[in-house]
Parts: C-alpha cells; structure tokens; sequence
C-alpha cells in the first residue's frame, strides 16, 4: 500500500491523475493532511465516499504499529511503535501547563553510540529509520493533538539513538517537521553526543534549529567512561565546534548534564565544567538521572544539583533543572522497549485498541 505521508505534493497530484480524479482532489487531500491533520479518510468528508474507500483500500495513513502505550500522572505518554521490518522504536508526547506539547522522537532503531546510562545505548544498533519513519512519530501526535482543538508545538530528536549518525534522513525530517507541520526551527531541537565533524556541517545548514550536546562529565577520562565516543572526538575538539558553531550561527548552545549521584555532581565537576565552558554561548540543562536496569548509578538529590548550579555561576554559565517527566512509566528512551521485549510489560488497552 502506498503511504501518503512519503509523498510529495507533486506524487500526490500524480496519483489521483492516474485515478482519474480532477486536480484539485489532490490539494483538498493535502490540506486534510497536514492544514486539518485528519487521522483517518473517513474525516475528510469533502471527499466522495468512492473515493475515501478507494484511499482506503489502495493507501495509508503512515506505517507505525502501535505496540504498547503508557501514561504517565504526569500526563506524559510514552508509545512503543513496530516497523515494517519488526525493529521497534519509542516516542514520547510531553505537555507542560504553559500550553506547550513537545514530542520526543526516535532517529534509529537502537543506538551505537554505547553510552553507558543510556536503556537504547545498551541494546546496541539495529538500524537508521527512514526521514519519514521519524517524521511520522511527531504526525501522530500532531493529528491526536488537533483533533482536541491543541497544537504541536515542539518537537525533540532527542529519542532513541543518535540523529546526527543519522544526519542526511533526520535533516530531511527536520524540514518535513517545518514545511508540513509548521514547526518553527527555533522549536526544534537535535541532540547529539558530539559527533564533530556533523556539528560543523550542521552549522552550514543555515537553520534556526536548536544543539544540544550530551556532555555529562568535563574531563576526558570521565566522559570515556560514559560516553565511549569521547575516544574519538575529545572534549578539546568537542567543544572547539561548538564554540564555531555559535559564532557561525549566533545560536546558543546547550550542553545536556544527567547528574548522576556522587559521580558528576561534586564541586570538582561543577569547577571543571565551567571552566570547559567559559565565555561559550551556552547554557546547562541539567537532568537528575534516570535510572536503568544496565547501570547502577542513581539520580543527583535536589541538595547537590543547586550547589551544583550556584558553582556554575560563579563562572557566568547559565544553568536550569529539567523537570523530570513520565519517571513513574520509565520514560527515558529505550526503556518501554526493553520491558516489552523482556515480556515485563503488557500493551495497555489504550495500545491495543488502536
């Protein structure tokens, strides 16, 4: 069947042309997919019913399987999808009480970066996902959103793996994200664990999408043991690229911290990092650790993040707490799809209705 979000405007008129359907069926189709955001053909009403069960039969709308779903009190919701090919990938819908609703998308199945902390960096790497696999995560949401009168308003590829080994299909869904939803770049965030010579061609790019930099620790020996491609970029090159990359782009550049109790969250750390980062366009987003199965490490108290912070000051870098959400269903990337494949976890009945 033939995925109507993996065409073009142009493939879609030259699709409904060879349905012998007038031309203007094709841009009422369009504006039900991405202006009105319809979730099924039976919503866009304009359309002859011949025609909707013609879509129907012959096309569909996306190609994620929905394999389990949880929701957090927090009201985050967390989904497992299936691909064609049966490699599974999470996404994450975030809301907050200022109206905003991020989505946290995936930009492979799987992750080889080996991070140690990290549920996906332990299953290793299956495969990169389609520009449209990783766009149709973020459409989802925007349909499910519209249809209770919200918007999408901020989309992350901060999901499982690493976009930037990913680069060419995760900057083409960054520009579907922008032409098709109407995301704004400056709503857009790309997190990476530092692939240098992918942030100085991101710096090419020319867009307004936000950098962050997985970091975690400010010495190199530290940051190895977490981050093994520390080996091969260091912290010297690392942060040589982000110091051109915001001269290039006037952006500011954020350096993610999963502040891990007693191992990166001591004054010798907070000392070493803002020295790292003086005089950087940057800020800190500090992230009390979510735990994992593979690693024993616990999450910073309250106490030893704010010291943590006020030591950063003292070199002028900004720093804030992300507020932790979907703790109580495991939200952090890839750890719904480790408890399903270990059979810990059952598809709730919202999953399995859908």
């Amino acid at each position: 069947m033939i995925d109507l979000y993996t065409l073009s405007s142009e493939a879609l008129q030259t699709l409904l042309a060879s349905w012998g359907e007038p031309a203007y069926r094709a841009k009422q189709i369009w504006e039900w997919l991405y202006e009105k955001r319809a979730g099924s053909f039976d919503a866009m009403h304009n359309l002859p019913k011949a025609l909707r069960e013609r879509l129907a039969a012959e096309t569909r709308l996306g190609a994620l399987e929905l394999v389990a779903e949880q929701e957090s009190h927090d009201g985050t919701i967390k989904r497992l999808y299936r691909l064609h090919d049966n490699q599974m990938i999470e996404s994450v819908l975030m809301e907050y009480d200022d109206a905003r609703r991020t989505a946290c998308i995936s930009t492979q199945a799987g992750c080889a970066m080996g991070c140690v902390f990290c549920a996906t960096g332990q299953m290793g790497f299956a495969r990169h996902l389609t520009a449209y696999e990783i766009f149709e995560q973020s459409m989802r949401f925007a349909c499910e959103l519209e249809a209770r009168g919200e918007r999408l308003s901020n989309v992350v590829l901060m999901g499982m793996g690493e976009p930037f080994h990913n680069y060419d299909a995760a900057l083409e869904a960054i520009h579907l994200l922008m032409e098709r939803l109407g995301i704004g770049a400056r709503h857009i965030t790309v997190s990476t664990v530092g692939l240098v010579p992918q942030i100085r061609r991101f710096a090419e790019e020319g867009l307004q999408v936000k950098l962050a930099i997985s970091l975690h620790a400010a010495t190199d020996e530290e940051r190895a043991a977490l981050l093994p491609v520390n080996k091969r970029y260091p912290l010297q090159d690392l942060i040589a690229a982000c110091r051109d990359y915001a001269d290039k782009t006037g952006r500011r550049v954020t350096f993610e911290w999963a502040a891990i109790s007693g191992e990166n969250d001591t004054p010798e750390q907070a000392r070493a990092l803002g020295q790292l980062l003086h005089g950087l366009k940057c800020h800190v987003n500090i992230i009390p650790l979510n735990p994992t199965g593979g690693y024993a490490g616990g999450p910073s108290s309250m106490r030893r993040v704010n010291a943590f912070i006020e030591a950063l000051a003292q070199y002028g870098i900004p720093a804030t707490v992300r507020v932790r959400r979907g703790i109580d269903i495991d939200a952090g990337c890839g750890q719904l799809k480790s408890k399903v494949l270990s059979g810990k976890h059952a598809a709730t009945e919202r999953a399995g209705d859908q």
